[in-house]
């Protein structure tokens, strides 16, 4: 990714249209975070994945790291569960990242939206959450990797075709609203 999209995300965040969408953002993440099917120890199906992706499209990776950030935190002070763990935040900040590099001032494709979800499915949810559950709970790695792997591999597709949906259904309005670059624009088959 170019120096310029780097720019552009970061002066995002002297933007009180762009903070004000950013604060909306963790706020709904938050929420969104507590509602979520449990598949596992220390695993959770869940629905936030669409507005980081969305937060991340609109803002960039500079701002969207920085929601990252503050999401997790903001969402420990509020509900507290267990010890406060800097590899979640880690986490959160990495997702935004990889989503940030896959649909910012990019055209958003159904193809690109799968290898953004299986880079943070494999990449940070299965590799990372896996060494976060073990450094934190008392299995070793690998039981944490098989759980996640397959949680991750079911839920792929379904992730993947929300995420389209999404996007199909909001995108031309974003666009309309300067939220999007218009080189983000979906094909219309």
């Amino acid at each position: 990714m170019n120096q310029s999209l780097w720019q552009s995300s970061a002066a995002k965040l002297r933007s009180t249209r762009y903070l004000a969408i950013m604060a909306t953002t963790i706020a709904m993440k938050v929420v969104m975070s507590y509602w979520y099917i449990p598949v596992g120890e220390n695993l959770r199906a869940g629905l936030s994945f669409l507005l980081i992706a969305l937060e991340a499209s609109i803002l960039g990776p500079a701002a969207g790291m920085v929601s990252g950030f503050v999401t997790d935190i903001v969402g420990y002070v509020i509900a507290p569960s267990g010890v406060f763990f800097i590899g979640y935040t880690i986490t959160a900040m990495t997702g935004s990242l990889i989503y940030a590099l896959f649909l910012y001032h990019r055209k958003i494709t159904l193809a690109r939206i799968i290898l953004a979800k299986a880079v943070i499915n494999y990449g940070i949810n299965v590799l990372m959450g896996s060494l976060w559950s073990a450094m934190l709970y008392s299995r070793g790695y690998w039981f944490y990797f098989a759980k996640s792997l397959i949680k991750n591999t079911v839920l792929l597709p379904f992730e993947a075709v929300a995420l389209y949906a999404l996007f199909r259904f909001l995108s031309p309005y974003l666009i309309r609203r300067g939220l999007l670059d218009p080189a983000c624009r979906m094909d219309s088959k």
